[in-house]
């Protein structure tokens, strides 16, 4: 087989890659390791920035978001024996998040690929990649028992953190740089209404949150030593913490059940450098991972799909190489923003083991100025929406 871009990866990334490099003209195929059923099981998080709205949006993707998602203002904090504060994006930006899950967004991007042709090979095992610093890569991978080639002239590896693409690039050629958690989130899903607004909670014990997903399915987590399994939590457990954490008037209104979904979910800030390599190039997981806190995981790999996907139309359309170049450093400086913000609010939000008075003292202190300062608050809500694409 023969394309321009194979995109290993049959992702979010990859699919909305793929989506927009077919609306553009340019031949393509998806490689996904995962049957379609399990991408599509897959419970991630659902708030978009601005500029994900917009793109979705763009490519004729955001009818059912317009009709079924959740336009928010910002996001609440509730700070143990302080006043509360609200993250006030339309404030300070006049731009609106939106409470969207991603396995929606996987499911309208499934649909587009099916209605227009798109090549997506689920089931794909052994993906290999080939020749990336020459001008004719190749990926093999083996279905049903045979091995196939796919020869290509670029290759996008959008397949998450323990995918091939990013190990295909020789150890000398990369660095990463790595920060683990020493605690995890207990994550619930329940099909009750959610809160009104998404709602960080700093508490003595731990962190807390209240998420959306739809107008009758809640998302809530607390923060849990990284040992702990799904299994040690029952849901009796888990609301008794997670009330416990949240200000009696606000767990007044949480209504609880019984959970349809439960994981534990590791925290790390992880990014691999550069993005791209030779005719390879990485986008979303593959390069990059951020803690939860934030929410920027899906939407700093749409901004990985944006400047790649600018990149690669223009050197299909016009012969120019210089967006091609500049990939890796432009979406580089988008990364270490959202891994500065996402590193800041865990920082602030989470009860770390071991820590000194201190180490406290400077917690409530952040805290404070943000209640305090117009300047900080902006700054804030400007870093929190997602930060303007590039030119």
């Amino acid at each position: 087989m023969k394309t321009q871009v194979c995109i290993i990866g049959g992702g979010p990334a990859g699919l909305m890659l793929s989506h927009i490099l077919d609306a553009n003209g340019i031949d393509n195929l998806v490689l996904e390791r995962q049957t379609k059923a399990y991408v599509l099981g897959r419970i991630r998080a659902g708030v978009l920035e601005h500029n994900t709205v917009e793109m979705l949006r763009d490519y004729g993707l955001g009818e059912r978001m317009d009709r079924e998602g959740m336009p928010k203002d910002g996001t609440q904090i509730l700070w143990e024996n302080r006043p509360d504060f609200f993250i006030d994006v339309k404030k300070w930006t006049g731009k609106q998040m939106m409470a969207w899950g991603q396995t929606y967004i996987t499911e309208d991007l499934y649909a587009a690929r099916e209605r227009d042709g798109g090549a997506v090979i689920c089931e794909a095992a052994d993906v290999t990649l080939h020749d990336i610093e020459s001008d004719a890569p190749h990926v093999t991978y083996v279905k049903d028992g045979t091995t196939h080639r796919i020869d290509c002239r670029f290759i996008a590896g959008c397949d998450g953190f323990h995918g091939p693409s990013r190990q295909a690039i020789p150890r000398s050629h990369r660095r990463e740089f790595l920060r683990e958690y020493p605690f995890g989130w207990m994550g619930v899903m329940v099909e009750k209404p959610p809160v009104s607004n998404f709602t960080y909670v700093y508490h003595s014990d731990g962190m807390a949150m209240a998420a959306q997903r739809t107008p009758m399915l809640s998302r809530y987590y607390v923060q849990a030593p990284i040992t702990d399994k799904p299994g040690d939590w029952s849901d009796d457990r888990f609301w008794e913490t997670l009330l416990h954490r949240f200000p009696p008037d606000v767990a007044a209104r949480i209504q609880t059940g019984p959970t349809i979904e439960k994981s534990m979910a590791p925290l790390r800030s992880f990014v691999s450098e550069p993005m791209r390599h030779g005719s390879l190039f990485l986008a979303g997981d593959s390069a990059h991972i951020v803690p939860p806190t934030g929410a920027k995981g899906l939407n700093l790999a749409f901004s990985d799909v944006f400047y790649l996907q600018r990149a690669l139309v223009a050197f299909f359309k016009t012969g120019q190489g210089a967006l091609i170049e500049r990939y890796s450093d432009t979406a580089l400086r988008r990364v270490w923003s959202a891994e500065n913000i996402s590193w800041r609010l865990t920082k602030m939000l989470h009860v770390f083991p071991g820590e000194d008075p201190f180490e406290q003292k400077i917690r409530e202190n952040d805290y404070d100025l943000l209640l305090h300062s117009e300047a900080a608050q902006h700054a804030l809500a400007y870093e929190y929406i997602g930060l303007p694409f590039e030119d």
